[in-house]
Formats: structure tokens, C-alpha cells, sequence
């Protein structure tokens, strides 16, 4: 593994030095992680006998490859390792589960229960509520969160746990721990909550100082903003999520009789900086999710201190939402319209505005997915806290207890 990091480090350096991407360093930051996310999961998925050969093969095709293709190959990678988590999932909690018989992996195929409303359906605000008791929810084993993590330790080798981070400051609160051993280029964690596109930005609450106090928000490279708050700690069942919310404007951007005041560039400031309210939105359908989610922890991953190298980092993983048997193992739901669709955006300024039709970032039609996130191991793990370096902008205030890991990465994020 030695050779391996050593080989890639000298390619990312070599590759910061092309003209090509010189004058775009935002492209410069999002193709050296997807490399070292294509060198570290492809390891993993050759597996611990890889020989020397098998890693410089890796290495040769990360130097050679396309970066869609790349992308495309650490989707499938990720997916892979999803997918048998999702199945170790369904041995611990599905009654007579055969994993040969794909029939028992539907949740149509279960015998319902009697759905309860959770807290994370309350921050996707839908016009018409979904008859809730009309939901499938799959019988599954009467087993406490502790007990399908424990379980899943069993079987995969290692699980998360919540204690007293080993951050020396006052803030640092909870931290993220592995309990077990992991491989360089695992899933660790899932990062679980509400999915905002740029079309949706204003109906997060708080809008436009949503990070205020929240901070289990992340962004991916996309625009895409994951809310963690919502889900906290998980839960102790299988659950629909669905409830309709009313978003409350944010009445210092009001005057007393409701309408925007002032005039010019900046009474439409205030009008665009107005957060929406959710009721407006229509929402198709329930989804259900399994709330003893054991990897749905990702939100509580610290920033390291001074001196410390991050363990993982973040991963944009597509999770394809034609694999129905998978879904309740993502602890996602989309905010604004069908799960799936991507809309259209133009940007004017700092502001995202819809243009019409349904596309990804290309302009392309897209099949549909969830966009979420997915926090992968840069090197081996074993019972130790779980550090994500958090790549605050520059062009900010930063915290008190924020220590840059690499400013220049900092700084190319975005730029």
C-alpha cells in the first residue's frame, strides 16, 4: 500500500502542474479526488491478495483514464459494496431470508405492519399527504438498533458507535467511531437526510443562513445539499417518511404586513432571499427506511485537529433507484417533486434559477437516482474515530476549532 499512495501522490502532483486545468482549480480538486477514490476503492475491490502487479495495473489505468470513466467505475465499485450491505441488512433483519430467493427481497413480498410516522418525514414538506396505512412495511425482526449494529459487526467486520470525541476542544462534542477493522477504500458511513438540488435551496430552513445553526450540512460537487439534522441517531424501526411541513418564512426579511419592502437591487434581494415555504411543493408518493441503519451515522464524523490526517473522505454515490429492493437502506428522500428527477438550472450570481425540462449537469437526460453520499476509508481502520476533513471555504470565517488540512485544497474546492 506504501507503493501505492507514494506512486498516486507523485501523479496528483504532476497532474496540479497541467495547463489544462490550471485555469480551473475547482476541475483541478474534484479529478484528484475522484483518483484517489478510483485508486482506494478498485484496491478494495481486488481485495486484500492483491499482488504488486494488480496494483500497479490500478495505478496505470488512473493515469490513463478518462474521468467519466473513472466515475463510472468508482460508482460501480461503491455500489458493489452497497449492495452486499444491503443484503447483509435483509439476513439480519427479514424473516426467513434466503438470499438466493430474490422474491424475499421485495418489500411487497413482506407481510405489512402498522407504519409510524418519524421525524425526517417532517422536513420534506408535501402538499397532499400519502395515506400512510396504505404502505407496504415489511415484516422485520423485533431488534434494537444496538442489536443490528452488533450483528452487522458480525458479519462485515466492523460497525459505527457515537462517543466522546478525542478532539482536544470544547466543541468537538460526539465523534464517529469505527468499531472494528476496515479496509483502504470501504464505505464507513452513509451520510443520511434531506436531499436539496439548487432548484431547492430556499426551502431549507433557515435560508439563506442555513448553516446559522446546522451544522450537519454538506454539499457535494454538484450543488446538491444533504441536510443530516433530521435524521439524528436513527431510530428503532422500519418506517414510511412522508408527513407534510409548513416552512415559516424568515420574518426579519418581511416587513409587519408580509410583503418584501424597500426598492431596487435591493428589494429583490430580499425577495430572493426569502426562504419558500414547503407546502407549495407537491410530493409523490412515501418512501420507507430502515431507521436501525448502523452506517447512517456519516453526519457525525469531526473535522480532525491540527496535525491529524483525515481517515476518509466523501464520495458522490448515485444510488440507482430501479435496485427497489435496496432503497430502504438509503437513508435519503429528495426534496421538491419525484425521487429521481433533476431539473434544469441556470445560475445568475450566487443565485440557481430553473430553465424547464428534466437533465443532469450536462444537459442530459439522466435515469433515476438518489444523490447522496457515501464516506469512503484512505487507508486501513481499526477502532479508532473516524476524521473527515470538512474543506471549509477560505473566503469565510472559519470556527475557532477549524484547522485546514490543505489550504490549496481548500482554496480549489471553492473557487
Amino acid at each position: 500500500m506504501a507503493s501505492l499512495f507514494q506512486k498516486f501522490q507523485q501523479f496528483v502532483a504532476t497532474l496540479a502542474k497541467s495547463p489544462t486545468f490550471a485555469k480551473d482549480p475547482r476541475r483541478l480538486q474534484f479529478e484528484a479526488d475522484i483518483n484517489r477514490l478510483f485508486l482506494c476503492t478498485s484496491y478494495n475491490r481486488v481485495g486484500k491478495d492483491a499482488e504488486d502487479a494488480d496494483i500497479e495495473e490500478i495505478i496505470n489505468m488512473a493515469s490513463k483514464a478518462e474521468l467519466a470513466d473513472q466515475e463510472r467505475q468508482v460508482q460501480e465499485n461503491i455500489h458493489s459494496q452497497i449492495t452486499n450491505f444491503c443484503t447483509s441488512m435483509d439476513e439480519i433483519l427479514l424473516p426467513d431470508f434466503n438470499s438466493h430467493d430474490p422474491s424475499l427481497k421485495s418489500s411487497s413480498q413482506q407481510n405489512p405492519t402498522t407504519p409510524r410516522p418519524s421525524g425526517l418525514s417532517l422536513a420534506i414538506g408535501r402538499n397532499t399527504p400519502t395515506n400512510i396505512n396504505l404502505l407496504d412495511v415489511p415484516e422485520t425482526k423485533q431488534l434494537t438498533f444496538t442489536e443490528v449494529s452488533q450483528k452487522l459487526k458480525d458479519v462485515t467486520g466492523y460497525t459505527l458507535e457515537l462517543k466522546p470525541s478525542q478532539i482536544p476542544h470544547e466543541q468537538a462534542g460526539r465523534g464517529l467511531f469505527i468499531d472494528g477493522e476496515a479496509d483502504v477504500g470501504s464505505v464507513i458511513a452513509l451520510y443520511p437526510g434531506v436531499i436539496y438540488s439548487p432548484a431547492f435551496y430556499r426551502y431549507i430552513p433557515g435560508y439563506p443562513r442555513i448553516n446559522a445553526q446546522n451544522p450537519y450540512l454538506i454539499t457535494r460537487y454538484d450543488g446538491t445539499i444533504i441536510n443530516g439534522q433530521p435524521w439524528g441517531q436513527g431510530g428503532e424501526t422500519r418506517e414510511p417518511w412522508g408527513q407534510s411541513r409548513v416552512y415559516q418564512s424568515n420574518p426579519s426579511l418581511e416587513s409587519e404586513s408580509g410583503s418584501v419592502s424597500g426598492s431596487g437591487s435591493d428589494r429583490v434581494w430580499k425577495m430572493l432571499s426569502k426562504p419558500l415555504e414547503g407546502s407549495k411543493l407537491g410530493f409523490n408518493g412515501d418512501e420507507v427506511l430502515e431507521r436501525r441503519n448502523p452506517l447512517a451515522l456519516g453526519h457525525f464524523a469531526n473535522h480532525p485537529a491540527k496535525g491529524v490526517e483525515p481517515n476518509v473522505m466523501v464520495c458522490p454515490y448515485d444510488f440507482p433507484l430501479s435496485e427497489k429492493g435496496m432503497r430502504v437502506y438509503i437513508p435519503n428522500v429528495s426534496f421538491g417533486g419525484k425521487e429521481g428527477e433533476g431539473v434544469k438550472m441556470k445560475r445568475f450570481g450566487s443565485f440557481w434559477f430553473k430553465s424547464g425540462g428534466v437533465s443532469d449537469n450536462n444537459g442530459e437526460m439522466e435515469g433515476p437516482i438518489m444523490k447522496s453520499l457515501a464516506l469512503v476509508a484512505m487507508r486501513p481502520l481499526c477502532n479508532e474515530e473516524i476524521y473527515l476533513n470538512y474543506r471549509l471555504s477560505n473566503s469565510k470565517r472559519r470556527p475557532s476549532w477549524y484547522s485546514p488540512v490543505d489550504e490549496e485544497e481548500d482554496r480549489r474546492r471553492w473557487s
